[in-house]
């Protein structure tokens, strides 16, 4: 009798096993299912760094809520949104390059296709009234429209991206977590990912900490603040370090692009290879510059500006004064406003893992 007691535990045992192990195995075979971080959705609150202009992000078209970025994260990084599987926001967009396509001179999209301009960091987009070269684009709930249905990124369409969508039962749970209900629009699309790039702050550089009194500048950085405000600021204004305005900086024709700019927008010529001024954080990490990535380092950017600006009937003002072209540095200058511009990295902003795929 005792032998046979014996023998049921250890049935009762082994089956108690397995039915863990099945369980955890049906776990298992879910990990790719992401849940929203919430089960019950809670807006989010982002808190304006000192001195950022105002946000211009539209929260009443688009409240931003903790699964909304959830949802919009996912699909910052889902290939699906492409004709072919194969490329995503973040393809083009990678956080260690302050979200640029590090290397690449303009955006490579599908079928290795090339565009015709130099990826922009993604990042303060709430504080931001443009988002684009040549100023076309003014809402951020419709920047992800361009690239999902542009012909050399992901050359696809909303209806084909949400068909794909709507047969993922996991993306089903992640709207109604977002949304309310399970229906997958391109609206919704477009919002969610809107909502995550509304999250993409980077307010903690060196620069920053100075400006708290808790770090300190070396006397080079110090000097390289005092040459950029005398000869760079009147265009990278403010906190964001850009003035937001369109300016013909001297730079010669690409006939490989065939790109001039803000003239594509408005078609006068009085705007012809007119492009908006780009913040300067994290520049560091972004190169290469310019609308079509032409320069590779931060110094041909300084050599450029002091030697190779071209006249042009709407060259701004700013670098034509006193009949020369250009900004007049000398190399030593140089390296001291690049050692500043270095000040305005904040490491904490492409390693952080809320952003990360």
């Amino acid at each position: 009798m005792t032998n046979f007691l014996t023998f049921r535990r250890v049935q009762l045992c082994t089956l108690w096993i397995f039915c863990i192990l099945f369980v955890f195995s049906l776990s298992s075979c879910s990990d790719d299912v992401i849940e929203p971080l919430e089960k019950a959705d809670e807006p989010y609150s982002l808190v304006k760094p000192n001195g950022f202009p105002d946000i211009t992000f539209d929260i009443t078209g688009n409240p931003v809520t903790i699964n909304g970025i959830a949802l919009g994260k996912k699909l910052f990084y889902e290939g699906r949104l492409s004709r072919n599987n194969t490329i995503s926001c973040g393809f083009c967009h990678i956080q260690e390059y302050a979200f640029t396509h590090h290397g690449h001179n303009v955006s490579h999209g599908i079928d290795d296709r090339l565009g015709i301009r130099n990826a922009p960091p993604v990042q303060n987009m709430a504080f931001l009234s443009r988002f684009t070269w040549d100023g076309v684009g003014y809402s951020l709930d419709e920047r992800s429209l361009v690239a999902i249905t542009d012909v050399n990124e992901m050359d696809s369409s909303l209806p084909e991206a949400v068909g794909k969508l709507n047969a993922d039962a996991n993306y089903k749970k992640m709207f109604k977590a977002a949304f309310g209900d399970e229906n997958i629009t391109g609206d919704r699309v477009l919002k969610a990912i809107s909502q995550f790039m509304y999250t993409m702050v980077s307010a903690d550089s060196k620069y920053d900490r100075m400006k708290k009194v808790t770090e300190s500048f070396t006397a080079e950085e110090t000097q390289g603040m005092n040459f950029f405000q005398q000869k760079c600021s009147s265009c990278h204004s403010g906190e964001l370090f850009t003035d937001e305005s369109f300016r013909n900086t001297g730079h010669y024709y690409n006939a490989q692009f065939d790109d001039r700019g803000r003239y594509r927008v408005t078609l006068d010529w009085a705007d012809d290879m007119k492009f908006r001024v780009p913040s300067l954080r994290n520049i560091e990490y972004t190169a290469p510059y310019m609308h079509d990535g032409r320069f590779y380092s931060l110094d041909a950017v300084m050599n450029f500006y002091s030697d190779g600006v071209e006249n042009h009937a709407n060259l701004d003002p700013e670098l034509k004064k006193n009949g020369t072209l250009g900004i007049p540095m000398t190399a030593q200058e140089k390296q001291y406003i690049i050692a500043f511009l270095k000040t305005l990295s904040d490491p904490g902003f492409v390693s952080d893992k809320r952003f990360a795929e």
